[in-house]
């Protein structure tokens, strides 16, 4: 294989390497690092060359070097080293000496041609900041000639004023090169594309203001959204995004996604806002202090999920973005809840329940739900804590009329003299002609606490809950870290503990194995992370995923 085969195909990859690296790599900087890491580029500025109508873009703001200064483990310079392995370019001698603070790649189009009886063949662009652009012209100069020297045959024009440096598509496949490349500095950016049309549409795009995505009211708004010290920012049309993976974008609510990249001492900070031109109501108000239900949920929680009114949910903007994503990527709710949340699914199997039309219509205050190890590797326990409303005792009625339906016995016992509720089932079993025994199995039960209702499936858990010889979630200093950097007010927590939860989620989820290769250094120090919505502003629901790691 030529060594120059598919330059195209490693400076697309290094660009996705080093916006991951940003997101698993460098967590360490703040707290094994006494230098602060500064970002010059508050937004993208490459979004001039971009169409509005791409499906993908991403951005790192911040110059490589500058990581791998901070870099104790040498992850910058691995990755450098083995992105080059196949070429003859030197970074430190080639590239390091123009390269400035913004490395941009856009998705141009799911398929240049618009012919898809020929397949889709996606354009994309690459906008490298330079800080000396005669260097970078060298630079240009000296790829391309490597390139012929490679067998490819070369095509030069200029465009618009514009000097363009091409492979022929045509020359290209009769040689070992076998991607085309495309490449121009324009601007302060040294522009990489898979096709020269590609570079074409780049200049259009800054030549007409009103086709670039800079000048896209959607984009500036959803710009406005993104913190100043974003390390990475990536911005999605996502129905075009739908088109490009070849999937049915389903329940169009939210047209438009903007992820932005924030470290701090404790991890990363994934922030994530959709933007809508609908108004979409949000599921409750704002809470401006953790969950009190969490107090009644033991610290060993794999998983627990707690905010307030799950009665509208299904309407609100989260219920939307729900039935929005689902529906474009698996089809339906019903099949991702099986693939993700599988002991949720079991346990309204086997009860016959439906959450949406049993459980969430009568919790409308506050509630904590939790899933946790039990005796039996291939099982959970769960407990689900409900804020006492005056709705809680029809829904308590409903449970058990359901359960009566399905055989299950609904009965009373004493517990460290207090009452408790329970789903039992009963089953006979003969040891003899003269004998037959009745074994008792406990499915679930439920009691009052406070102004709470604690339900629970494994009765030894509900009573080290009542006893307090439980220690609970809420005063567990992990936790708390995790949640600290979730912006307040918000409106509740999705919170996972990695090290509880990693051999469950690999079972449920096959395809996790290879998002842990992908991100080991994150994956292999990873504590904790928590999800949360904080939307603020109308036509945006804006949360993120904090990923905790350890020291």
């Amino acid at each position: 294989m030529n060594r120059e085969r598919s330059f195209f195909g490693f400076i697309v990859a290094g660009a996705i390497a080093l916006v991951l690296t940003g997101i698993i790599g460098f967590y360490w900087f703040f707290v094994k690092s006494p230098v602060s890491l500064v970002f010059p580029n508050t937004q993208p500025r490459a979004g001039i060359f971009v169409s509005k109508l791409a499906p993908v873009m991403v951005s790192l703001l911040v110059n490589p070097d500058k990581l791998e200064s901070l870099d104790k483990k040498g992850e910058v310079s691995q990755l450098k080293a083995s992105l080059f392995t196949k070429s003859t370019i030197n970074y430190q001698e080639d590239i390091k000496p123009w390269l400035g603070n913004e490395i941009t790649l856009a998705v141009t189009s799911p398929d240049l041609d618009h012919d898809p009886e020929n397949g889709l063949q996606p354009g994309y662009l690459m906008a490298v900041a330079t800080a000396k652009s005669a260097k970078s012209r060298e630079f240009l100069e000296l790829l391309f000639s490597q390139r012929a020297l490679a067998g490819s045959t070369l095509a030069v024009e200029r465009y618009k004023g514009v000097k363009l440096i091409s492979d022929q598509p045509e020359a290209a496949k009769l040689t070992n090169i076998q991607t085309g490349l495309a490449g121009a500095v324009v601007d302060k950016f040294v522009l990489f594309a898979n096709d020269v049309q590609v570079l074409r549409g780049a200049i259009n795009n800054i030549q007409a203001p009103d086709l670039n995505l800079s000048s896209d009211p959607i984009y500036q708004k959803a710009l406005e959204q993104i913190p100043k010290s974003s390390m990475s920012v990536a911005f999605l049309n996502l129905p075009r995004v739908a088109q490009w993976q070849g999937l049915d974008f389903a329940e169009a609510t939210y047209n438009n996604e903007i992820i932005a990249l924030i470290l701090n001492s404790q991890g990363l900070l994934v922030e994530s806002t959709f933007l809508t031109k609908l108004q979409v109501p949000p599921p409750f108000l704002p809470l401006s202090k953790p969950v009190e239900a969490l107090k009644y949920i033991p610290e060993s929680a794999s998983l627990a999920i707690a905010g307030t009114n799950l009665k509208d949910i299904g309407k609100s903007d989260l219920g939307q973005l729900w039935k929005q994503g689902t529906g474009t990527i698996y089809g339906s709710g019903e099949d991702t809840l099986s693939r993700w949340f599988k002991p949720l699914v079991e346990l309204q199997t086997a009860w016959g329940l439906n959450f949406a039309e049993d459980i969430f219509p009568w919790v409308n205050g506050e509630y904590a739900l939790a899933l946790l190890p039990s005796g039996e590797k291939t099982s959970l326990d769960w407990v689900f804590v409900v804020e006492k409303t005056p709705q809680i005792l029809t829904g308590i009625a409903d449970l058990n009329a359901i359960a009566i339906a399905q055989g299950i016995n609904v009965t009373s016992v004493n517990l460290n003299q207090q009452q408790i509720s329970t789903w039992t089932e009963l089953t006979a079993t003969t040891q003899d002609k003269a004998a037959v025994t009745v074994d008792t199995k406990i499915l679930a039960a439920h009691t009052t606490k406070d102004n709470y209702e604690i339900f629970t499936s494994n009765l030894a858990i509900l009573d080290q809950i009542l006893t307090g010889q439980a220690k609970f979630l809420s005063n567990n200093p992990d936790f708390q870290d995790s949640i600290a950097p979730i912006p307040q007010p918000n409106q509740g927590y999705i919170y996972l503990d990695w090290n509880q939860s990693q051999q469950m989620l690999e079972r449920q989820l096959p395809l996790l194995k290879f998002v842990e290769m992908l991100g080991k250094p994150l994956f292999n120090n990873l504590r904790s992370l928590t999800v949360s919505n904080y939307s603020t502003e109308p036509g945006t629901l804006k949360g993120g995923i904090f990923f905790k790691i350890d020291r």
